[in-house]
């Protein structure tokens, strides 16, 4: 970007920031869900993958129900765009107001309670931002953060993401060091394994799909000996707010055999996602390296 455009970014953003943040979740969620259902009747790369990742992973289901899908997940999907704001800027006891339960919470406190550490694997489904500030008020936290893309964004970030204590380090060596330190001192974190890894990471089966598989989520638990759960916060209908769902993992997601432990992490990952399907980020090239170097989208993103 132009350095004489940066600050006109900025000023965007903030602006952006600050009028959507202070809006009742109902509404965020009614304006989302407009506008994300407005999306769904033009052609886009979003719309594109969207499409192409539901008829990949649900081929035994007819055209209209993966049409009804593809549709709900642009709602969704705008819905998780218009809450963003408020869950970053919002004060953290304000956030407390909108989880309105937890399934499974017990999963989490006995794994605490071994003080081993506790890795949680995060889909990118649901409202997963909100997350972190409540596990900050409850639990020692800290967490890996990949660099945006957009440096502008990044100050917002790391304000966001260190509320109530919580610490942050880079996805680098260093920062990969710091947090296995801090796993085998008993500290949670959370871990975003739904994304294509860079590197020479091996394929395991997502939705029937050879999908390129992060190793990192496993190599961490096997090095430090916690626990891996899974957690997803589940957006409510109507606006009502969030159902904080902690799902077991299978004993495989820590195993040597990296195989084995990424097959895991997927089927781990597919279980959270059946229970709220639309609300998965189907946008996502989730697909886009392929072991045979086979090309599942069409159309080019730009880079």
């Amino acid at each position: 970007m132009p350095p004489f455009t940066r600050p006109l970014t900025l000023v965007l953003l903030h602006f952006l920031l600050r009028v959507l943040t202070p809006l009742p979740l109902r509404l965020l969620h009614g304006l989302g869900s407009a506008l994300g259902g407005g999306l769904a009747w033009y052609p886009g790369r979003t719309q594109h993958y969207a499409r192409t990742n539901i008829d990949l992973c649900f081929p035994e289901q007819s055209t209209e129900q993966r049409e009804r899908l593809y549709r709900a997940s642009l709602r969704e999907l705008g819905k998780c765009a218009l809450e963003y704001p408020a869950v970053l800027r919002r004060k953290p006891q304000h956030l407390e107001r909108w989880i309105r339960g937890v399934s499974g919470e017990e999963h989490l406190i006995e794994a605490y309670r071994r003080g081993r550490g506790v890795i949680l694997a995060t889909p990118h489904l649901g409202c997963w931002e909100i997350l972190g500030p409540w596990l900050a008020a409850r639990y020692p936290f800290a967490a890996l953060y990949r660099p945006p893309r957009n440096p502008l964004v990044e100050p917002i970030l790391l304000q966001s993401r260190t509320r109530n204590g919580a610490r942050v380090f880079p996805i680098t060596p260093t920062g990969i060091r710091h947090l296995l330190r801090e796993l085998r001192s008993g500290t949670i974190t959370l871990i975003l394994p739904d994304q294509e890894p860079d590197g020479a990471e091996p394929f395991a089966p997502f939705f029937g799909q050879p999908a390129k598989t992060m190793t990192l989520l496993s190599r961490l638990a096997e090095k430090s000996g916690a626990t891996v759960l899974f957690i997803f916060a589940e957006r409510l209908p109507r606006g009502a707010g969030f159902q904080i769902r902690v799902l077991e993992a299978e004993e495989e997601i820590a195993s040597k055999d990296l195989e084995r432990a990424t097959a895991a992490l997927n089927r781990g990952v597919m279980a959270c996602v059946r229970m709220a399907p639309a609300q998965y980020s189907w946008p996502y090239r989730r697909f886009h390296t392929q072991p045979d170097g086979r090309r599942l989208y069409k159309v080019k993103r730009k880079r």
